[in-house]
């Protein structure tokens, strides 16, 4: 079973807290501060790993928690960093996290860091100054980020085999690589999308048989969306028609059902060169089955736009008559596609990067000092309490403890700093209320 969905939650380590110490030495009444910072958490990773088929191992696990780094000591001793935790996945995985950023993990090799570690504490040799020469408090370290992650694999095929149940894709697929799908005479016998290798003089194509499509897949019908993603990623499609239904359909009606379901799903689908490969010929007379041929070819013909005499002219799609009982076709089918499938240079980008943009080789972000920027609300929420809410003075309390009065003058002095006194003060303000940041309810009198 080919397991392409998993759900999975990954915890980032916390950073150690920062140690309050003094130096203790015989003879040494006054050492000074020397407590050492906390470690910085280790960080969830996922590594997109070639040797890894499909997402079966998140089934037996769904819980990723990277180490917690060590609480800084004594002497200046600083606290180890947390291990950080790799998770692998298998190329083709699409990570789409709990703020609906997606991430697309296509080359082998690709580190992303989906969930960072808290930064460590530090300890309080680090808030000595010329006037505040004995702190006698360190800070927390933050806890680190976690989160749900979604994970989708999208097959990195070269070939998608499309066309409506029991068309004949697995016989064809089967017939032409080493690939052993299920095969049987009632639809729906694919439930799950087959890869096969074809083999060709200096290069290898990856041929996948995408399961058979039915009228309302793009809304979702049958297992329609489940089937579909795996063809997005195709560079070509082989429409698989079937000459001979075994229901009586009319093989018009099931090839514009299937190009309709293509196009309303992915508009880049319905763009993708393709080749139409007509099956189960061994059912029909050749002359039936070259004047079906002949009558796709001039609708084919007929669609191609008109180019200008400077412009490459536009092949029509090929038609070819086939039999995976007899073989008839099959080699003209393989020769085909190693002719349209182009040889891959480079990695293949993700749906909806444009090659021709290119890629930045560095970018640099350096965060604003923060001086000149408000990101912190100021609300009165009653009489004599307020609350001030912002990631930057969230961090700040969750750093240090309020009970601790040396703490408390720091965290007055870094609002000051941050702007959050003047914010409050004009929002009517009085010395000795009551404020509520991240949680914490403390009294602050700046004066």
């Amino acid at each position: 079973m080919l397991y392409d969905k998993a759900r999975i939650f990954v915890q980032a380590g916390g950073g150690g807290n920062g140690c309050m110490s003094f130096r203790r030495e015989a003879h040494v009444p006054k050492g000074g501060p020397d407590g050492g910072d906390g470690g910085h958490g280790g960080a969830v990773i996922l590594l997109c790993d070639d040797s890894f088929r499909d997402l079966q191992s998140f089934k037996r696990r769904a819980h990723y928690k990277a180490g917690r780094g060590r609480h800084g000591e004594g002497n200046q001793r600083h606290g180890a960093d947390g291990e950080e935790l790799i998770v692998r996945v298998p190329p083709g995985t699409q990570v789409t996290d709990e703020a609906g950023e997606v991430h697309d993990l296509v080359v082998p090799g690709t580190r992303l860091v989906v969930a960072k570690g808290g930064s460590g504490g530090r300890g309080n040799k680090k808030f000595a100054g010329a006037t505040h020469q004995s702190p006698t408090f360190a800070e927390r370290g933050l806890d680190g980020v976690e989160g749900w992650l979604d994970l989708q694999l999208k097959l990195l095929a070269d070939v998608g085999l499309v066309g409506v149940p029991n068309a004949g894709k697995s016989s064809m697929l089967g017939r032409m690589t080493r690939a052993a799908p299920k095969v049987a005479n009632y639809p729906f016998t694919t439930l799950e999308p087959v890869l096969g290798t074809l083999d060709g003089d200096d290069r290898q194509l990856v041929v996948a048989d995408i399961p058979g499509l039915i009228e309302g897949a793009s809304d979702g019908a049958g297992l329609g969306h489940e089937f579909l993603a795996h063809v997005e990623r195709t560079r070509l499609l082989v429409h698989v028609l079937d000459l001979a239904p075994l229901d009586g359909s009319d093989p018009e009606d099931n090839y514009a059902t299937i190009e309709k379901e293509l196009a309303e799903y992915d508009e880049r689908l319905a763009s993708l060169p393709r080749i139409l490969a007509l099956s189960k010929a061994d059912l029909v007379s050749p002359e039936e089955a070259e004047l079906a041929a002949e009558v796709w070819r001039e609708r084919f013909a007929a669609e191609v736009p008109e180019v200008d005499e400077w412009e490459e002219p536009v092949e029509p799609t090929p038609v070819l008559i086939t039999s995976s009982a007899t073989g008839l076709g099959l080699d003209e089918l393989k020769a085909e596609l190693l002719r349209r499938v182009p040889v891959m240079v480079d990695a293949p980008l993700p749906p909806g990067l444009d090659a021709g943009e290119g890629l930045e080789e560095h970018r640099t972000f350096r965060p604003s000092s923060g001086r000149n920027r408000k990101d912190f609300e100021v609300e009165q929420v009653e009489d004599g309490l307020w609350r001030v809410a912002g990631e930057g003075v969230d961090r700040l309390i969750a750093r240090h403890d309020m009970e601790n009065v040396d703490a408390l003058a720091h965290v007055e002095r870094r609002l000051h700093r941050m702007g959050v006194i003047r914010a409050l003060d004009a929002a009517g303000f009085e010395p000795g209320d009551d404020v509520e940041i991240g949680g914490v309810v403390f009294e602050l009198d700046p004066s």
